[in-house]
């Protein structure tokens, strides 16, 4: 599991800079044509958390306790949750939370086996 912690945490980091790009430009698009949409934000949030608990699957790999994989399935469960929920019309942002929500259920396994 150590390896595929590590494998997750850096795809969501490299992830985060696609996702953070395409909710720019989704944000941008929403403004433009004023349709009250608030997707970009939901992927810019979505984003951030995708970084966030990549950083913490990366740095508590090797612990032996489950604190680490408990605040990564709260923040990647999080992350799915905005994603799912506000898409609207930045359909990529389901792809992206769905994403997140296999890596929860990654450390949920995870956290399950220690």
């Amino acid at each position: 599991m150590k390896i595929l912690k590590l494998v997750t945490g850096i795809l969501s980091i490299i992830l985060f800079v696609f996702v953070a790009f395409q909710s720019c430009a989704a944000g941008l698009s929403n403004a433009l044509s004023d349709n009250g949409e608030v997707s970009g934000s939901a992927g810019l949030l979505t984003a951030i958390c995708l970084l966030t608990a990549g950083i913490v699957s990366i740095a508590t790999r090797n612990a032996e306790r489950n604190g680490g994989n408990i605040a990564c399935i709260i923040i990647y469960l999080i992350g799915a949750l905005l994603g799912f929920v506000m898409a609207g019309s930045y359909s990529d942002l389901k792809i992206w939370a769905g994403y997140a929500c296999i890596c929860g259920i990654i450390h949920l396994i995870s956290a399950i086996n220690n």
